[in-house]
């Protein structure tokens, strides 16, 4: 018995020391959400048959229709921007709330919808940019006009069930994007 004691004791001292080293065991830190989206290079992008021009991130690819209405496709990010064109026709009044209607259509919701205007007086445009937050089916729009022939709109949005949380990274770089199509646009007249 003297002899099983012995080897029970020294069992348990050979598992306690091997258990303990100098390795200290740290709490896993937190993560941080990586996405690495390319540089935006623009380019400038034209359809001859369409009065306007806009310099656009070579990112993304353009899918056009024969009324001038397009799809603008981001293909790793599950996005598309989707712009229409329309001829001012003593109807800018209805087009420009159409515009407005489109961003509010989304209140329900949206946390906060935020509209910033834009003005281009050396290329005669003048439009709205809005960022809609929260959980919308779109989460940016905008409205671009040369008040007396032209109207163009854009609403983005992702192939996907809106999580503001998850999509944000992406929304704001295309947002950026979106912001240089206003700035670039140029009309044809």
């Amino acid at each position: 018995m003297y002899y099983s004691l012995r080897f029970i004791l020294a069992l348990f001292l050979i598992i306690l020391f091997s258990s303990c080293n100098d390795n200290e065991v740290l709490p896993k830190p937190n993560g941080q959400l990586a996405l690495d989206f390319p540089k935006g290079n623009y380019v400038f992008t034209e359809n001859q048959n369409c009065p306007f021009s806009f310099e656009l991130n070579e990112y993304a690819r353009v899918l056009a229709k024969r009324d001038c209405s397009m799809k603008i496709e981001y293909p790793g990010m599950d996005a598309t921007i989707y712009l229409n064109y329309r001829p001012v026709k003593n109807n800018l009044r209805q087009l420009l709330i159409d515009g407005q209607k489109l961003s509010y259509e989304h209140n329900q919701k949206a946390d906060v919808i935020a509209d910033y205007p834009f003005v281009n007086k050396l290329k005669n445009s003048y439009g709205m940019m809005y960022e809609i937050e929260g959980d919308a089916a779109s989460n940016a729009q905008f409205y671009v006009t040369d008040s007396t022939k032209h109207f163009l709109t854009a609403a983005l949005y992702f192939n996907a069930q809106p999580n503001y949380d998850s999509i944000l990274p992406a929304v704001d770089y295309i947002k950026s994007d979106m912001v240089k199509m206003m700035e670039t646009l140029s009309w044809k007249n």
